[in-house]
């Protein structure tokens, strides 16, 4: 008689809901940074463990009965969180990007600050527009749909079996290629605003050499482009917007591009 109503194959189901939650969960954006105790991550990946597991789970009868088949399971676990959080990297990579254009166009390449999340120097201006995009992502409750795709991926994706075809290649592909298209679109205001100011200065230096156009030239295009990046705020909104709006369509797509089901 089981006094205690154990079932090894609950438990067995639980510890797979657990791993696809805190391996997958802590490669996308926000949740992995390294800005975020451990402690907190660990309760998160608990408490949401205890939350999906009824309702979103997967049968005890699919965990590994090998530590080699646990070891490609967890490998399996760990490409799925990449690709998932590779979209909406790409788009945080876009705003990184359009500010290092804005800040090589304002004279700001050699004023560089580290990351904190991810360790690299970026200029300030990219390093500004990437907190700012940041808080947008979360107000508009970016956050909710990275858990979304997290119980998307039970449905599509059992443990360990994703499937790199070519579908999902290229849905990667045509993805990832509008982190330059849409670079350009976030930059472009300020780019068209000192590309004027560059050309006003070269016809005020042929009209009158004497002028020192360098450092004449140099706090106006500080002014300017400060000026112009005040209007990117409700542009970068509305490009965030249309991202989360598109997001669990782009999430399905993919999950079921690289389902075994």
């Amino acid at each position: 008689m089981d006094i205690f109503g154990f079932n090894p194959s609950e438990m067995l189901s639980f510890f797979l809901t657990l791993f696809r939650i805190s391996i997958v969960l802590f490669l996308l954006p926000f949740f992995g940074g390294s800005s975020i105790p451990r402690p907190v991550k660990g309760a998160l990946v608990l408490v949401l463990a205890l939350a999906v597991w009824p309702q979103l789970s997967f049968p005890g009868s699919m965990f590994p009965a090998s530590g080699l088949a646990i070891a490609l399971m967890f490998i399996g676990e760990i490409i799925l969180g990449l690709i998932l959080g590779l979209i909406v990297n790409c788009l945080f990579a876009a705003i990184q990007l359009g500010g290092q254009i804005i800040g090589f166009q304002m004279g700001f390449s050699m004023v560089n600050v580290v990351d904190p999340i991810t360790g690299t120097s970026n200029a300030v201006t990219a390093h500004f527009l990437y907190m700012c995009s940041m808080l947008t992502f979360l107000v508009l409750n970016g956050h909710l749909q990275l858990i979304n795709a997290i119980g998307m991926s039970f449905q599509y994706i059992p443990p360990g079996e994703l499937l790199i075809t070519s579908g999902l290649k290229t849905h990667i592909i045509e993805f990832s290629s509008i982190m330059f298209t849409l670079a350009i679109k976030i930059a472009a205001p300020v780019m068209a605003a000192l590309f004027l100011i560059d050309l006003a200065l070269a016809l005020i230096s042929r009209a009158a050499p004497q002028m020192h156009v360098l450092v004449l030239g140099f706090p106006i295009k500080i002014t300017v482009g400060f000026f112009f990046l005040g209007f990117l705020f409700s542009i970068m909104s509305l490009y965030i917007a249309d991202f989360l709006h598109q997001l669990t369509p782009i999430y399905r797509g993919i999950l079921s591009a690289g389902s075994p089901l």
